[in-house]
């Protein structure tokens, strides 16, 4: 039988981890691969935090919620250099509270005295979801903490926060947030839109805007170790319609001589020749992991060598900026 204080520490089953500003996305994704490690309900929350419910975790492990959370921001150290902060706690306000403190790793166990100490103490403004009009607001009537701010009446901050947020609001400060983690994966779209200084007849200025945004999705696809099945080109006119069309890509793909090719086929497509264009929206859908397909090796010697060197280019563009490496014809629209 487990002793009161050893299930308390058990229930507080749920992990909010915390990336440090600056982190790139490529980290942030891997970073989630960790986590998946850890436990399988995990709930995206980007672009730099994420929820891992490690209830059913903690027995396979043979480990607490506070072990979990520290091997977590060990690995994520070690193995991609990343800092985070992790707070466990018996829900997602109380978790996410406890990953803005000044521990790398906070624990909150699952007990009112205990998410009382806590929260109690804490500045309103640290309160989960509040923006800072609300805190201000409820600063100048005297309600500076967070357990102040639990124990007036629910109808007293309703008033002056409104129905809805007051009664949320509250509910938090009390460490009530009955929200589950819910399990989350990689988005299943992604797009780049790119809207013209002025209307455009100019048919080579579209397929720079179609090259730029190629090469942005191809990018974040690498970036996320996606890879997609179908592209989609939507073309908003002077008149404020548009047009879409979608194409299968032969094979899915992240590459972005493929999204390139794609997408000037499918505006060659359109005949617009005489048609005045606003702005141009390239979507691929279709998402599933870089793992899941194979690739057809071509007997196009330069495009394979484009191929090898995307690695490359995608890790100076993390290191000097996006953009600090790009297509020959990007360069020169640039410095025209």
């Amino acid at each position: 039988m487990e002793m009161p204080q050893q299930a308390a520490v058990r229930g507080a089953h749920v992990l909010h981890v915390r990336c440090r500003p600056g982190t790139g996305e490529a980290g942030y994704w891997a970073l989630l691969d960790l986590a998946c490690d850890v436990s399988p309900v995990v709930q995206v929350l980007p672009p730099a935090a994420a929820l891992v419910d490690v209830a059913g975790a903690l027995r396979y492990w043979d480990a607490s919620p506070w072990d979990l959370g520290m091997r977590l921001r060990l690995r994520a150290a070690a193995l991609l250099g990343i800092d985070v902060r992790v707070g466990a706690g018996p829900n997602w306000t109380v978790a996410a509270m406890a990953s803005k403190g000044p521990l790398p790793v906070a624990l909150v166990p699952d007990d009112s005295v205990a998410v009382r100490s806590f929260l109690d103490p804490l500045p309103v403004g640290m309160l989960h979801g509040i923006g800072p009009v609300q805190a201000e607001r409820l600063v100048s009537f005297g309600l500076h903490s967070v357990g102040l701010l639990a124990a007036t009446p629910e109808g007293t901050v309703q008033r002056i926060l409104g129905g809805r947020a007051g009664r949320l609001l509250r509910d938090r400060a009390l460490g009530i947030d009955p929200r589950p983690v819910t399990p989350s994966s990689l988005p299943s779209s992604t797009r780049e839109r790119r809207i013209f200084d002025r209307d455009t007849l100019d048919a080579e200025a579209v397929r720079t805007a179609l090259l730029e945004s190629a090469v942005a999705l191809g990018a974040r696809l690498r970036a996320r170790q996606q890879i997609a099945g179908t592209l989609a080109l939507e073309v908003a006119f002077a008149d404020g319609s548009a047009i879409t069309r979608t194409r299968t890509l032969p094979e899915p793909s992240c590459h972005t001589d493929d999204l390139r090719t794609a997408a000037y086929g499918v505006f060659q497509a359109l005949h617009l020749e005489r048609a005045r264009i606003r702005a141009i929206t390239l979507t691929v859908d279709k998402l599933a992991a870089a793992g899941s397909a194979g690739g057809q090796i071509s007997l196009d010697r330069a495009r394979e060598n484009r191929l090898r060197a995307e690695p490359v280019i995608d890790e100076l563009n993390a290191r000097f900026g996006p953009g600090a490496v790009r297509p020959a014809a990007l360069s020169w629209r640039r410095a025209g």
